[in-house]
């Protein structure tokens, strides 16, 4: 009922991280007389994580697709043998990935929960349903966010942030075992808000110094065969670092602030600290689990509060 629409913005954000290749964004074409028509894509964009204490390079593979009307055709396969021969050239050997397919081996399997934003609109198109033992008045009133944040001194992070920013997040995700690892250049990148992309937050103190950083991203899903509703806009929370807050502060003013974008649900992966308030602020728990993958790099399975890594 639900597919992905990627907008232009994101995946121009997202294939242009700082170190990437152009010849990294792989496609295959089918040539015609009358046409030049896009069949297949594969994607690589460098990624810096450390296991056990230990710093690596590697790419994180997205963005596989191959259209309909040829995946009888083994493109995918070949697609994935291009982008790691092309990754190999750099000498870059080890790659990270994410599917929601069981494939061997996935050393993390974590789970989507949702938080419903714009109850009415999650129920016409069928994305939650009510719990028998309410009716719908007494559903929305639960769901209901304040309209006013409950952290004073939270604002959009701006450009002269990053280095605190950068500060802060590479300490906080130090804690988990497997952790992704960000340099100033790279937190500005993926972490200054871009207006319908990505957003940022940072909360100072009395003293103007930054304590604590929250964001989310956009990634709208179509809604099929419907009538009326056409877009879902779903916020994913993305990297959160509580300090002088607690992460509930934290998820529950990014849930005020993805209600007043007028975004419709909110979602988050069960990894690093997250998890922890997903009850008292009313998550439900996803159908689906999302498996974390290593190529050429064997590590053993970890919980998923042991993971600090988003891919998207």
């Amino acid at each position: 009922m639900f597919r992905f629409d990627y907008s232009r913005e994101f995946l121009q954000w997202h294939l242009t991280a700082p170190g990437y290749l152009k010849k990294w964004h792989l496609s295959v074409f089918h040539k015609t007389d009358n046409s030049n028509k896009m069949v297949g894509f594969i994607s690589a964009t460098p990624v810096h994580i450390i296991v056990a204490e230990k710093k690596i390079t590697l790419v994180e593979i997205n963005f596989l697709c191959v259209s309909d009307k040829y995946r009888t055709k083994r493109l995918a396969p070949v697609l994935i043998k291009e982008i790691t021969r092309r990754v190999n050239l750099e000498n870059i050997w080890q790659a990270v990935y994410t599917s929601g397919t069981l494939l061997p081996r996935p050393f993390c399997t974590t789970r989507y929960h949702h938080r419903n934003i714009n109850l009415q609109k999650l129920l016409d198109v069928n994305f939650t349903h009510l719990n028998p033992k309410l009716n719908l008045s007494r559903a929305k009133q639960i769901y209901k966010l304040p309209k006013e944040l409950t952290i004073l001194g939270i604002r959009k992070m701006q450009k002269q942030d990053v280095k605190a920013v950068y500060k802060i997040l590479n300490e906080y995700l130090k804690k988990f075992q497997i952790k992704a690892y960000y340099s100033e250049e790279e937190v500005e990148h993926w972490f200054l808000p871009r207006d319908k992309v990505v957003y940022s937050y940072v909360i100072e103190d009395n003293n103007e110094e930054i304590t604590d950083f929250l964001s989310f991203y956009l990634l709208p899903s179509s809604i099929l065969k419907h009538h009326s509703h056409k877009t879902l806009y779903a916020a994913y929370s993305f990297f959160n670092v509580p300090n002088k807050f607690t992460i509930k502060d934290l998820f529950k003013n990014a849930l005020i602030l993805a209600k007043n974008l007028e975004f419709d649900v909110f979602n988050a992966l069960d990894i690093m600290d997250n998890e922890s308030c997903f009850k008292d602020l009313l998550f439900s728990k996803g159908d689906g689990s999302l498996k974390y993958y290593l190529y050429n790099y064997a590590y053993p399975k970890i919980e998923t509060n042991d993971l600090g890594i988003v891919l998207m």
